[in-house]
């Protein structure tokens, strides 16, 4: 018996477009019997509204196979490689190159919950949690996340970032923007030493006053803009930050796929 939709579901051109890019079934065992569609609106159901896995509407697969999912699909890399493959695609729609020759990074320090984890307090921002590294490129779109505690100081927090990105193979990359937290000849010589890019530090004017929007720098808080409309995304709830760093690309995906819909031609 089909089910009411939801306002999270996919709709039937987004599954179109998703669809290729999950992984089959593995090979041995029992088949596949769930409708992984479904699995996929219920991680989004959660992501959206913030509920507790266990209290997901029965309407969904069990809790239990929806979670195993999304654990599955976070050790083996898949949520990053949909990220990949739909940013491609993105930025393909936009008239740009599949990879990106330039990029920002910048980090968030969020709260967590009574949840058990690791944690630590930003003093600058008075926040007990974790802080959110991310680097996106000059449309906002995720290239790479790292979730630390939040004591860990902007430009160590971006030493581990840009070596996962550097990892990633972005060969057309040369140049990253960043705010004024990231300053220092000895960061700058570090990056250039170990990964081949040049950074450049966006400052505010001394004459500024009151909220100005900065260049380049703007793209990147708009993007944890766009991660502030999932619920699940307002504090941390997680016990592991890997599972935190899935969620973050979940919601990118999720934001990616309604993107793509508007012109579903360019891809399919």
């Amino acid at each position: 018996m089909a089910r009411e939709p939801y306002d999270t579901d996919l709709t039937d051109v987004e599954w179109l477009l998703l669809e290729p890019l999950i992984p089959p079934e593995k090979h041995g065992g029992r088949h596949r019997t769930v409708d992984i569609r479904e699995v996929v609106n219920a991680i989004f159901y959660v992501l959206r509204t913030g509920c507790a896995r266990r209290l997901l509407p029965h309407d969904f697969p069990a809790w239990q196979t929806v979670y195993g999912y999304f654990r599955d699909w976070r050790k083996s890399g898949v949520w990053e490689q949909l990220n990949a493959a739909l940013r491609e695609a993105v930025r393909e729609q936009e008239g740009r190159a599949a990879e990106p020759s330039a990029a920002i990074m910048d980090s968030q320090s969020v709260k967590t919950t009574a949840i058990a984890g690791e944690r630590g307090y930003d003093a600058a921002k008075k926040v007990t949690g974790r802080k959110r590294h991310i680097l996106v490129d000059v449309l906002g779109l995720l290239l790479t996340v790292v979730v630390s505690k939040a004591d860990v100081p902007e430009r160590e927090g971006a030493k581990m970032l840009l070596k996962r990105a550097l990892a990633q193979h972005f060969e057309r990359l040369l140049l990253i923007w960043a705010d004024g937290g990231y300053t220092g000849q000895d960061f700058y010589n570090w990056v250039l030493e170990h990964c081949g890019w040049l950074v450049e530090i966006v400052k505010r004017s001394d004459d500024a006053k009151g909220f100005v929007v900065l260049p380049r720098r703007w793209v990147v808080e708009r993007t944890f803009g766009w991660l502030y409309r999932f619920r699940r995304l307002s504090k941390d709830y997680e016990v592991l930050p890997e599972t935190s760093e899935a969620w973050i690309y979940a919601a990118m995906v999720r934001i990616m796929l309604q993107r793509l819909a508007r012109d579903p031609a360019v891809y399919l």
